[in-house]
This record gives C-alpha cells, structure tokens and sequence, in this order.
C-alpha cells in the first residue's frame, strides 16, 4: 500500500473516531434544548424535529463554526494566544447559560480525553488554563486543537462540528419525541446536503460576522434552567 493511500485511510479512521457519537466527551448528556420543545409542545414529530435541527445547525454554524476554523488555524500556525482568544469569544457570545455549560464541560472533558491521545504539550497547556480559569475551554475550540494536532484538514473539522450538532440534537430526539430511527437517520441524509454550502459561508467570516439570533431556542433553554425536565443535564 502506498504512502498516501495509508495516510488517506488513517485520515478517515480518525476523522471517524472523533465524529462517532460513542466518543467520550459527554454529547449524549445534552439535547441543545431539545427537551423542553418537546415538552412544550413544539417539537413532536419528524417535520418539527428537522425543522428544530435545521435551526440548531444554522445557528452554530454561524457562530461555534466560525470560532472553530478560527481557533483551527492558530493551532495550525502554533498561536496559543489567538486560540485562547477565539475561546473567549464563544463563551462571551452565547446568550443563555445552559450553552455555555454544554460548550464548557465538554470542551474540557475533550481537552483531558486529548491529553491520553496526543503527546504535544500544547494540549497539556491548555486543559492546565481551563483548569486556572485562565481560558473557557470551549468544546468548538477544543475540537479544532485535536483536529489540528490530528492533522486532520479544516474541511473535516467543520463537518464532524456539523454532524455533532445535528447528531445530538437527532439522539436525544429517540428519547423524547415521537419518532423513530428511520425518522433521525433521513433528517440527518438531508440535513448534511446544507454542510458544504454552510462551510464556503461561514470559511470567511469573521468575529464580528457572527450571528446566531435564534430566540426561540435560548428562551428554551432558559426554561430547561428553571423547569422540572431532567432527562438531560443543564
């Protein structure tokens, strides 16, 4: 086998790993607010949950997205204080709390998971900053530093943030709306058509290009802080 055929093989199995949902950082815990739609009665079939889920994609292209090509590219040129700063601009940019617990627990959850995987003490750095306090340690941020370390392409990255979003939001469905698996697995065939289109939009968009104004969805996760629903963490 040649060398590039075996490099083409390893890009996909690790591109693979880190897009699998069995991957150990905690998505399972999540339903991006989700779960109070549900129980407020907006989201209850497959048309309303892929309509949630086109949403839900939307908005964190636009801004998690962005962050993470962003925080990719100083990784790539090793500018830890660019990295740093994309982070804290994530964490300052979402509106609602439950957000940024949902980007904070499983942004350092992969940095410790990275630490066992990767040698370069970059890593090692970072999780020591989220630790102090010293960086948010988004989960955005975090993806792009292991893909980056996994040499792995910006491409690749994007799409494995897309499928993680819609992905989760498509998992948690199975539990708490009525739906089935042939209902998640065509939402989520469709869904991934938007990726490449969504990608050559948001690869040139800058900070301040940001923009997520989905009130829906933070009022929902609002009153996931305060309601009874605890099927999934806040």
């Amino acid at each position: 086998m040649s060398e590039g055929m075996n490099k083409k093989i390893t890009t996909v199995m690790r591109l693979l790993q880190f897009t699998d949902s069995a991957f150990p950082v905690g998505t399972f815990s999540f339903s991006n607010g989700l779960e109070t739609a549900a129980h407020e009665g907006i989201v209850y079939n497959a048309d309303t949950l892929e309509q949630y889920a086109h949403a839900i994609a939307l908005q964190a292209a636009y801004s998690d997205g962005v962050i993470a090509l962003h925080a990719f590219r100083a990784a790539k040129e090793d500018k830890y204080e660019a990295l740093v700063d994309a982070d804290r601009k994530l964490i300052l940019f979402k509106m609602n709390e439950e957000a940024r617990q949902m980007l904070q627990r499983m942004g350092k959850k992969l940095a410790e998971l990275g630490t066992h995987i990767f040698s370069q003490p970059i890593l090692q750095k970072w999780l020591d900053d989220i630790r102090d306090e010293k960086t948010p340690g988004t989960y955005p941020v975090a993806q792009a530093l292991a893909f980056a370390l996994a040499e792995l392409s910006e491409e690749e990255l994007f799409c494995s943030h897309q499928y993680g979003v819609i992905n989760m939001v498509l998992s948690a469905a199975l539990r708490c709306v009525k739906v089935s698996h042939y209902d998640t697995q065509r939402i989520l065939f469709k869904l991934s058509e938007q990726s490449q289109d969504l990608y050559e939009e948001v690869r040139t968009m800058t900070f301040e290009d940001m923009n997520a104004f989905v009130p829906q969805i933070d009022i929902l996760a609002s009153l996931h802080e305060k309601g009874n629903m605890r099927m999934f963490m806040n």
